[in-house]
């Protein structure tokens, strides 16, 4: 597989300031409007009727755990994304960062079929060995739209993870008006993954996406109507999608009413966000936490990353509205037009339209 993804630096820069400190586009809501904020108002109002549970009163290492929607499952506030834990030269660097992050108290880890032609899953597998599998919440993604490639990609992911179980499996890169279609049609992708489940290969079953609110919420009807709920959705969640064609606003309440897993990805917007100099890391990181996800996946390609990650996580206090109206202010001008989110903007983050023959 040639990955061809543009995904240097993602989630992955250093905010050298952490350790020294503490804790659709529309015109009419530019800027920061009393509209603008329903998002947030939605998720502060999300956290303070759902008490401890949602702010992540279990913790383990320090590390706050919170409900991964209707499954029940405890998952770590901060997750470690997969892609770049395929990037470092030595493979052992890779698997000493995985195993740092699980001793340290996090639990949940992403993964991808695609991620750097496998290798990034392989590290993972080799991470998982030695007691480690029974540490982690592991989730990984396919890219298969019809049933024959769904279930040839489940296959390599549970071979390359080591692994007889995969306790999330998502639908990567729902990113076309036709995905939902495709995957819910007779010899459809859906058809593998519920063979897997039904066979014990897969516990729970999600689907991903950084293009458009409007093609979550198309898959999420979609499954509706054949009589189906998504047990996690994984977007783009941060101090720019407030703003901009925002999951925030249009998807987040519509997972939370139907007590779906919330993963939110892309704090820093890959490493754009902190290139407008509008936010630091911690900031992104936080605003993230302070949102109802379940858990907020980051890229920790170093252990100075990691730690970073870690502590972000042990220094999370909910936010107070000030602070919110402050982040949303310092960066709604660089938001407007989505120049810091690509993945939503442009092909660059579209391993599957760069790789057409993944989808089957």
């Amino acid at each position: 597989m040639n990955d061809e993804k543009n995904q240097s630096g993602q989630e992955n820069a250093y905010d050298p300031h952490l350790l020294a400190a503490s804790p659709n586009h529309d015109p009419a809501t530019s800027g920061i409007s009393r509209r603008g904020f329903l998002g947030f108002a939605a998720a502060s109002i999300f956290l303070a009727g759902a008490g401890k549970d949602a702010l992540g009163a279990e913790s383990r290492n320090g590390i706050p755990y919170r409900r991964l929607g209707h499954t029940g499952e405890k998952v770590s506030l901060v997750g470690l994304g997969g892609y770049h834990l395929g990037k470092q030269a030595d493979p052992q660097e890779s698997i000493r960062i995985i195993r740092t992050g699980l001793d340290e108290g996090i639990n949940f880890l992403d993964n991808c079929w695609d991620y750097n032609g496998g290798e990034s899953e392989i590290r993972m597998g080799g991470a998982l060995r030695d007691g480690y599998r029974q540490k982690a919440f592991l989730m990984s993604k396919i890219d298969g739209r019809t049933k024959a490639a769904a279930a040839s990609q489940i296959s390599e992911s549970l071979r390359r993870l080591q692994t007889d179980r995969i306790d999330l499996l998502q639908f990567h890169e729902v990113i076309r008006d036709n995905d939902p279609d495709r995957i819910f049609a007779e010899g459809g992708a859906m058809e593998a993954m519920r063979e897997a489940q039904k066979a014990g290969k897969i516990r729970y079953i999600g689907f991903t996406g950084h293009k458009s609110p409007e093609i979550h919420l198309r898959m999420l009807a979609t499954a509706a109507k054949h009589n189906f709920t998504f047990d996690s959705v994984q977007m783009p969640l941060n101090v720019m999608d407030a703003h901009f064609n925002s999951f925030e606003k249009k998807v987040l309440p519509v997972l939370l009413e139907s007590d779906i897993g919330v993963l939110g990805m892309k704090p820093m917007g890959d490493h754009f966000i902190l290139d407008s100099k509008t936010a630091t890391a911690v900031e992104c990181l936080h605003y993230a936490m302070n949102l109802p996800t379940s858990v907020v996946i980051t890229g920790c390609d170093s252990p100075a990353i990691l730690q970073q990650a870690l502590q972000a996580a042990r220094s999370f206090k909910p936010l107070e509205s000030t602070e919110v109206r402050s982040l949303l202010a310092k960066t709604a001008k660089a938001a407007e037009a989505g120049q810091f989110e690509l993945y939503k903007t442009s092909h660059n983050f579209d391993g599957t339209y760069a790789n057409p023959q993944w989808l089957g």
